[in-house]
């Protein structure tokens, strides 16, 4: 028989299980989906204050002196555009156009950047990066020197300032600094995925049970709550942030996932740039769309979708939208159906339930 190889556990593995939560196989790892309940933690986010361990994602380093070269060549954003200390959103394709994965680019230096990446893809990422590297840098895979604790909504800040000398009202969304937390050094990123404010911090995983005690502990006048994968997926599907395997996969381009604000086709070559250019000159033949269900049905990954009984898409992601009081999703439709305010079908068990396509994101914070 084959060998099943064993989960893969982050530092705070034991943690999790001391808090009860429902541990499950996630992409080879055994996360936590949930600690007091999906609803309770979707709303402790969006009200006051969430904590995540993230540790599953992937870092890789790129340095040297065409490091930002290199990042550019393999990124569809504008990395000769980012300053020291910034970070952005990106799309790392293969050269058909479909999505390796989707990425943040921090530039620590004009000869260092730090990349995060999706926890399943981070082996295949590496190799990617290391295959297309014709230039003066090398690529190292550095996931086990990090964990990842993701402090997100209001009270964000307020919770983190307690554990930090940092000013973080002086690091700008997708902006980051080096300094401490809890004592300890640690990469503080003004990012998130969740669609409310907050900080994504990168710390040695040594330190991960103290720093997630003092996490908890500074966030405690506010209710803060652990929060597992389970409300991660519904609060990122409220803010329309796209899921590798789910709104976008290796046939799935960024133009088809609207994710055109990602791509810069006027920056010069990068891999996959000639193939979005024949699809943009060609003309799109589907895209991503959102519709919310008009009555109780939930619809959920993979479901069929159909307009006036004719088979037209499927649903990438679907779920209630515990904030909204709604069920809400994601489809891909034909280009020429993808507009707000048609009415389409959902086959749920068997049976088509209504619902209307939307206008996204679902869910915008208050500024």
């Amino acid at each position: 028989m084959p060998q099943v190889s064993p989960l893969r556990r982050t530092a705070l593995n034991s943690v999790h299980r001391s808090l009860c939560a429902k541990m499950v196989d996630f992409g080879g790892w055994d996360m936590p989906v949930q600690y007091s309940g999906i609803l309770a933690e979707h709303m402790a986010v969006r009200k006051s204050v969430g904590v995540f361990d993230v540790s599953h994602m992937g870092e890789i380093e790129i340095r040297g002196p065409q490091a930002a070269q290199l990042t550019d060549f393999v990124t569809t954003n504008a990395v000769h555009k980012l300053q020291t200390g910034q970070a952005h959103y990106t799309g790392l394709l293969y050269e058909h156009g479909g999505f390796v994965d989707d990425i943040l680019v921090h530039k620590v230096a004009g000869d260092h950047f730090f990349l995060c990446v999706n926890a399943s893809n981070q082996e295949k990422d590496f190799e990617h990066i290391r295959t297309h590297n014709r230039f003066d840098a090398t690529v190292e895979l550095t996931s086990d020197r990090y964990s990842q604790i993701a402090i997100q909504g209001p009270q964000a800040r307020a919770t983190l300032e307690k554990l930090t000398p940092v000013d973080l009202t002086a690091i700008k969304y997708y902006w980051f600094t080096d300094g401490e937390v809890a004592g300890v050094p640690a990469r503080i990123a003004h990012t998130g995925y969740t669609g409310e404010d907050g900080f994504e911090i990168y710390i040695p995983p040594a330190e991960s049970e103290r720093i997630w005690a003092r996490v908890l502990e500074a966030g405690a006048e506010f209710g803060i709550k652990p929060c597992g994968l389970g409300a991660r997926n519904t609060l990122r599907l409220e803010a329309k942030m796209v899921l590798y395997g789910h709104e976008i996969d290796a046939s799935i381009s960024p133009l088809e996932a609207d994710l055109a604000w990602i791509v810069k086709l006027g920056k010069g070559e990068f891999v996959g740039r000639e193939a979005l250019l024949r699809q943009k000159e060609a003309g799109l033949r589907r895209r991503l769309t959102g519709f919310e269900m008009t009555g109780r049905p939930v619809a959920r990954d993979g479901y069929e979708v159909q307009v006036n009984g004719v088979t037209a898409g499927w649903v990438t992601s679907g779920s209630p939208a515990p904030a909204l009081n709604k069920n809400i999703g994601l489809c891909y439709l034909p280009v020429e159906l993808a507009r707000s305010g048609l009415a389409i079908q959902v086959i749920v068990r068997g049976q088509a339930a209504d619902a209307m396509t939307v206008e996204t994101p679902f869910y915008k914070r208050a500024k």
